[in-house]
């Protein structure tokens, strides 16, 4: 019942999204937009967001060090499955497909890969809040009507999520180089649990504390940090391939603020492939910049869609070449995580 209240919820948010994307806009003229656009330029940015992908799959071999050493090359087919179940399932659920085909092929707990990519999504938000903070001034300078981003007060919005995810990154940094005391802290609370559940959890949170290892140097901690800000200028690089597509030039940083409002708003439940919720902030900073509506829909949704396919396609190839078992082995698998 959960889960499908999640789904619909999603839906209904992705149709809000969607409808202050496309509001007040001449839908001909989108299209016109797509139609006329220069198509190879897409080839440049699909590669260079495949170097990306592989450097996430460099950041993951890293972090899992502690664990268990896995090559770059092996880690990349099941981080691209990942971003395919991204896409096409609700609620980020490639994340733990990733994590559960992990523990199939290397024999990693599931527990303690999932806490490497929450490290990883924490990181994320960091660098994208990066994004924005290093482009407020110009945020504020610009004058066009956004019909989205004016109606936001983006300091505001910068400011909780600053609290959030350096909160989140300050706790997991103190549990990974204090573990004897987290892991007394854990004993402390798990008296609040009914006797059945206490030694099922205490053994998840060691293992998902064991995956914490890679932060518990600061060095590899900073090292972690500046692979994730590699990672996304290269994905605000194709940000800027697909933008010589169209009609338009706003600049690197001004790609860089789309990129780190776009992906800070994905985090917001939505359908599958994050309808609505990549394009509405989106279309509305290219809008802030100047750009006509018309032409800055039909540069996000062909960005959404040259974001999507390509990665959902190569993921697919991987998982198909070798699926997960299902059945027994899956409930195997969930019972070691």
């Amino acid at each position: 019942m959960l889960k499908r209240w999640q789904f619909w919820a999603g839906l209904l948010i992705s149709a809000v999204f969607l409808y202050l994307a496309l509001r007040g806009l001449k839908l001909a003229d989108v299209w016109e937009s797509m139609r006329g656009a220069r198509y190879g330029w897409l080839l440049p940015g699909i590669a260079v967001y495949f170097v990306a992908v592989w450097a996430r799959s460099w950041r993951w071999h890293y972090m899992l060090r502690p664990l268990k050493k896995i090559s770059t090359a092996v880690m990349f087919p099941i981080v691209t499955i990942g971003y395919m179940g991204n896409n096409i399932y609700p609620a980020r659920a490639g994340e733990v497909l990733r994590a559960v085909i992990l523990k199939q092929r290397e024999g990693v707990p599931v527990s303690a890969s999932l806490a490497t990519v929450i490290v990883e999504r924490i990181f994320d938000g960091v660098v994208m809040l990066g994004f924005v903070f290093v482009n407020l001034p110009e945020l504020a300078r610009l004058t066009h009507d956004s019909g989205l981003i004016g109606n936001i007060d983006i300091r505001t919005l910068a400011l909780v999520g600053s609290l959030a995810f350096f909160g989140a990154l300050g706790i997991f940094l103190l549990a990974a180089m204090f573990p004897r005391q987290t892991e007394r802290l854990i004993d402390r609370l798990l008296p609040v649990l009914p006797g059945r559940f206490r030694e099922k959890v205490r053994a998840v949170a060691l293992r998902f504390l064991s995956g914490l290892q890679a932060l518990r140097s600061p060095a590899e901690a900073l090292m972690i940090f500046l692979t994730t800000v590699i990672i996304w200028l290269l994905e605000t690089a194709k940000y800027w391939f697909v933008m010589h597509a169209f009609n338009f030039n706003i600049g690197f940083f001004g790609l860089m603020l789309m990129n780190g409002i776009v992906n800070l708003a994905t985090t917001l439940p939505s359908a599958p492939g994050y309808v609505g919720t990549f394009d509405a902030p989106g279309i509305a900073v290219l809008a802030a910049y100047g750009v006509p509506g018309e032409t800055a829909a039909g540069y996000t949704l062909v960005l959404h869609a040259a974001l999507w396919f390509p990665i959902t396609l190569l993921g697919a190839y991987y998982y198909l070449r070798q699926p997960l078992r299902w059945g027994k082995q899956v409930q195997t698998l969930k019972g070691e995580a």
